[in-house]
């Protein structure tokens, strides 16, 4: 992709030249004020990104609903999309023109309000009837149209800034690409001034729809195909917990030349100090990590066992996967999964065979459970004490 994008930018010299889509000029850069009204206007751009989403599912669901076969709906859609070219023909086609109109404030009054209702309907009714149609230019002219709108009561600037801030606002907020909305609207306009005016209404905007909407408009589609589509906004536990934190300080452990029939009576008497976990940690005379032995391991020695002189040493695994206390979680259940495992002991770095824990499943799971309640349970604040 990176590749392709510079080829493009290097091609597009000597064909269409090196200046930008939509020239314009250049505007002022915003003072406090005019920031806090560019907030003002990626807000209100980020609502309409919510109600264009809406409007565009409510449709397709609409659709499903009517008594005729799908392969009508397209037919529909279109019949639309002519009658409302044919009452302004200005929300036909991509549009391009429209929107560098709008970018020079060369439209305004009732002819914008038109344009802004009309398109929304028509490209509303198109994509939810299932027709093939595209989503960016769409947004760049009902953003642009809404800013120029607004900026018949804003104090600073004209109309083409204010529709420029506004088009891109309601990118950013509708397809949840807010850096993307930011650098395509400096690209088209090579107006540098305007940045940082982008930078808030673009993040206002997609801040909203964020707790507005589960979905953008573009992953919608998908997840309405059956696809989980998920954008993660919070950490992963295991990335940020270290394996002391969680793991057991109290390790079961057992001498190397117990008989197995020997744990296995501590296990069926519930003995606490094996009984509690799957697997046990064997040590040697002095106290020295040389292997584990699991419930499994048990079970098949006294079924295969032909003498009861068969030790715990020789029936587990000493060939060990270990952690270590300042290792992350995550990079220590990367081993259990890696190696088909489901506990680990826990030895330090510069003793490989002293214990000082126990990590098993439960733990990790306690971790995560832990760690989820605190993220949802919020403490009271002095308003609610007041109640």
């Amino acid at each position: 992709m990176a590749i392709a994008a510079a080829v493009a930018a290097a091609l597009r010299v000597p064909l269409l030249g090196a200046g930008p889509i939509f020239p314009v000029t250049a505007h002022a850069a915003l003072g406090s004020e005019g920031l806090i009204i560019a907030f003002v206007v990626g807000i209100v751009a980020g609502l309409a990104s919510g109600l264009l989403t809406a409007l565009v599912y409510g449709f397709e669901d609409l659709f499903t609903k009517l008594p005729i076969h799908w392969m009508w709906w397209p037919a529909i859609g279109g019949l639309f999309v002519g009658i409302g070219g044919y009452l302004d023909p200005r929300v036909l086609g991509v549009g391009y023109d429209t929107i560098h109109a709008l970018l020079r404030g060369e439209l305004i009054g009732s002819v914008v309000i038109g344009l802004l209702i009309g398109k929304a309907l028509v490209w509303a009714i198109s994509l939810g009837s299932g027709t093939s149609g595209g989503v960016l230019a769409p947004l760049l002219i009902m953003g642009g149209a809404l800013g120029a709108i607004e900026a018949r009561w804003i104090p600073i600037g004209d109309a083409g800034l204010w529709a420029m801030i506004s088009m891109a606002a309601m990118m950013a907020g509708t397809m949840r690409s807010p850096l993307t909305a930011m650098v395509f609207t400096l690209e088209l306009t090579h107006d540098l001034n305007v940045l940082p005016a982008l930078l808030v209404s673009c993040i206002a905007a997609h801040a909203l729809t964020v707790l507005m909407l589960r979905r953008s408009i573009l992953t919608e589609k998908i997840a309405r195909r059956g696809f989980h589509i998920t954008r993660e906004y919070s950490v992963d536990p295991l990335a940020i917990l270290r394996v002391e934190e969680v793991m057991d300080l109290d390790p079961p452990v057992i001498k190397e030349k117990v008989k197995v029939s020997e744990l296995s009576d501590l296990i069926a008497r519930h003995d606490p100090l094996v009984s509690k976990r799957q697997g046990t940690l064997i040590v040697d005379e002095n106290e020295r990590l040389v292997g584990i032995i699991t419930r499994g391991d048990v079970v098949r020695a006294l079924e295969n066992a032909t003498n009861g002189d068969l030790t715990v040493l020789e029936a587990g695994t000493q060939s060990l996967v270990v952690a270590y206390p300042d290792e992350i979680l995550h990079d220590a259940v990367t081993k259990m999964v890696r190696n088909d495992i489901g506990r680990l002991p826990v030895v330090r770095r510069n003793e490989p065979h002293h214990v000082v824990g126990y990590l098993g499943r439960a733990a990790v799971m306690t971790a995560r459970l832990r760690r989820v309640e605190e993220e949802h349970d919020r403490e009271r604040g002095w308003l609610q004490g007041l109640a």
